[in-house]
């Protein structure tokens, strides 16, 4: 599978961030993620797989919905990784009482994997802190919090005068090639 990169040419200035939150928060978010994939590399594990298995690791046992909300992900990206990671026999399924909840487990071979990719990912942590420095890092955690809780506890609906008109195709899908 072809890898996409983020590659910044002699052209481009990575001090020079886009005006736009998103954009800028998420082009860091991509190129901070090809870091730890590649530091975990050997490990056979992705950072959203670690962060998955040290969750349930840390819970003992988790349901869909706990790990939507301790790692802030949406159902549908969540199912699909979940599904991966059971197929790949590093989680299983959790009998409960209820059978609609979905609670799994980490299995022999996914404790093993992450015991091999907790170094790892502790080598990637600690080369992003040593460059960026705790208090600096402090201070971003800090500052993302605000941003998370402006993003989600305050999201209000923009409400208009005007009354919302059905989603047009946009402009460009209608040109012919």
């Amino acid at each position: 599978m072809a890898r996409r990169g983020i590659r910044l040419t002699s052209g481009q200035d990575p001090g020079r961030l886009s005006p736009c939150v998103c954009n800028t928060l998420r082009m860091v978010t991509r190129a901070v993620t090809q870091l730890y994939d590649g530091v975990l590399r050997p490990s056979g594990l992705r950072v959203t797989q670690f962060s998955i298995l040290a969750t349930i690791a840390r819970m003992g046992e988790a349901n869909l919905r706990q790990l939507q909300h301790a790692l802030a992900i949406d159902q549908t990206t969540l199912t699909r990784s979940l599904n991966l990671l059971e197929r790949d026999g590093v989680i299983a399924r959790a009998s409960h009482p209820d059978g609609r909840i979905k609670a799994m487990r980490l299995t022999s071979k996914g404790r093993r994997a992450l015991d091999v990719a907790r170094p790892l990912w502790a080598r990637a942590q600690g080369k992003v802190l040593r460059e960026l420095g705790t208090k600096a890092w402090a201070d971003a955690q800090r500052r993302l919090t605000h941003l998370l809780h402006v993003a989600v506890t305050k999201r209000r609906p923009i409400r208009s005068r005007r009354r919302v008109q059905p989603a047009k195709a946009p402009p460009w899908a209608s040109r012919k090639a």
